[in-house]
């Protein structure tokens, strides 16, 4: 992470200020893989630097929150039986013992195990917003954001959905950001191993950061974009009609000087001559 400090008066505070956001684009694609355009991601979105104590700190919650909580331990007081005292309290030379369902005694009960309990953390939603927005950042950085128009299946075909994989070129783990009508590319991407697929308004940093790449739709993807237009050919350059000087018209206009020089220097004197005739 990149943090700027920017320039105070001596003895000030000192402010810290991030780096504006960087604008990435990106190409949208049909399923075949026929480039249909290039738009530029919104840079609030895929254009901050991202924050890895946030990011650390929100799916640590995450993880946690998603933990049953359901393990448990007998304490002595819930151990069946031991009701009696095992030995008189005096005379026997042994520890005083008062029940064989303590913990120090076999098949007694658990000191201070673990209860049922709730692993949740409290997280603000502006930290959760953040570590997505930062994981999103993060992937389009890498350049592993992919867009492509829709997923047009004509029906629940898993061998449709690996060959627009392999048209789009996308390897390793990937996550399919789907809409709430998209039935069929869900049921197509269900028996890949490798691809998850979720709903948008469920996407979270925790599934972006563990996958290689995240394939968005016109529908899915978040933000503002905008269509880059294709950059002008570059206009001919025009010739230039003016004919350059060779070593010969140079030696000629060098002759021509010289003479003229001459003529000057001489001009007084001639006149001085004819005079005195």
């Amino acid at each position: 992470m990149t943090i700027v400090t920017a320039p105070t008066a001596p003895g000030g505070p000192r402010h810290r200020t991030r780096p504006e956001p960087e604008h990435r684009t990106v190409e949208r694609r049909r399923i075949d893989g026929t480039v249909i355009d290039t738009v530029s991601l919104d840079p609030d979105i895929f254009g901050l630097v991202p924050n890895t104590a946030v990011l650390h700190q929100v799916i640590t919650a995450q993880l946690a929150a998603a933990r049953a909580g359901t393990q448990s331990t007998r304490t002595r007081a819930e151990v069946a039986g031991g009701g009696t005292k095992p030995f008189r309290q005096k005379g026997t030379g042994r520890a005083r013992q008062g029940s064989i369902r303590s913990p120090q005694w076999s098949g007694g009960g658990v000191a201070l195990g673990p209860k049922p309990r709730s692993y949740r953390q409290r997280t603000p939603k502006k930290m959760i917003r953040l570590a997505l927005l930062s994981a999103l950042s993060d992937r389009a950085s890498e350049g592993k954001v992919a867009v492509v128009d829709e997923w047009s299946f004509p029906a629940p075909r898993t061998k449709d959905a690996v060959a627009a994989l392999a048209a789009l070129e996308l390897g390793g783990r990937v996550l399919v950001v789907l809409g709430p009508e998209d039935g069929i590319p869900d049921r197509s991407f269900a028996n890949l191993a490798d691809v998850q697929t979720i709903q948008s308004p469920e996407l979270n940093a925790y599934d972006v950061l563990r996958s290689d790449w995240v394939v968005f739709t016109d529908a899915t993807l978040p933000g503002e974009t905008t269509v880059v237009p294709d950059k002008p050919a570059p206009a001919p350059r025009a010739r230039s009609t003016s004919v350059p000087a060779t070593k010969d018209t140079e030696a000629v206009d060098t002759d021509a000087v010289e003479v003229e020089a001459e003529a000057v220097e001489e001009g007084p004197e001639a006149h001085g001559e004819e005079g005195d005739g």
